[in-house]
């Protein structure tokens, strides 16, 4: 055999259809679309369409939605944990993580995490550290005197019917305006200092500390005039007692 020999197994292809090529091909004259008329033309999508009234899947609610990246839980069953036990698989005392189980062969595989589900009697007590647990099954491990440890705190489950808690929540409309006023404090603050530093250096001219010092250079000649006119006054008796003096001479 030869590569130009290959081909495939006869009835393993087939030519295409060609429609339209005459009545006796089979498919002529109307091409196999019927008679005339809109579902014989192309470019037409008429397969919802209801006569003008409100189509079905339009009347219908929307409900549900799937997440794209929620997380997949391996769920673990208390019976399946009672029949590790049974089988020898897990012992009382001994810590099973997510790891240990697996390599126990209680679960297959943990994916992301493990979830106790369920509710019935524990023959042991069993220490186990999974990702999440429901409140039965809480109760039956307990009861057994053994422990659940949950690593994933951040999930949360509430009961069926129960509505979560949104009053802490903030809106992004909230969020808008809170910043908006901040924005207006900060804004108002920053106009303020510079203008009580203006005050501050218009009020330091005011104080007039130089003028102080020249009404107090006035006032130091003022007093030196005052104390040199009072200083030849005291001198009046020197001049008299030598004009007595001169007098007794000339006596």
């Amino acid at each position: 055999m030869r590569l130009n020999e290959l081909k495939d197994n006869i009835g393993a292809t087939k030519n295409r259809l060609r429609v339209g090529r005459g009545v006796g091909s089979g498919k002529g004259k109307t091409a196999g679309r019927g008679v005339k008329g809109q579902k014989s033309r192309s470019g037409v999508s008429i397969n919802g369409f209801e006569g003008g009234q409100m189509p079905i899947y339009m009347r219908l609610p929307k409900r549900g939605f799937n997440k794209p990246n929620r997380k997949s839980w391996t769920e673990l069953s208390i019976a399946n944990l009672q029949k590790a036990v049974e089988s020898g698989k897990i012992e009382s005392g001994v810590k099973y993580d997510e790891a240990s189980l697996v390599s126990a062969g209680v679960i297959r595989r943990a994916k992301n995490g493990v979830r106790l589900i369920g509710s019935g009697k524990l023959s042991k007590a069993i220490n186990l550290v999974i990702s999440g647990a429901t409140s039965g099954a809480l109760k039956s491990v307990e009861s057994a005197k053994g422990s659940v440890l949950i690593i994933d705190g951040s999930t949360t489950y509430r009961a069926k019917g129960v509505k979560a808690d949104k009053s802490e929540k903030v809106s992004k409309i909230d969020k808008k305006t809170a910043a908006k006023l901040q924005k207006e404090k900060s804004d108002t603050a920053a106009k303020k200092v510079p203008a009580k530093s203006e005050t501050v250096a218009k009020k330091a001219p005011a104080k007039k500390a130089p003028a102080k010092a020249k009404t107090a250079a006035k006032k130091a000649p003022a007093k030196a005039k005052t104390a040199a006119k009072k200083a030849p006054a005291k001198k009046a008796p020197a001049k008299k007692a030598q004009v007595k003096k001169a007098a007794e001479k000339k006596d």
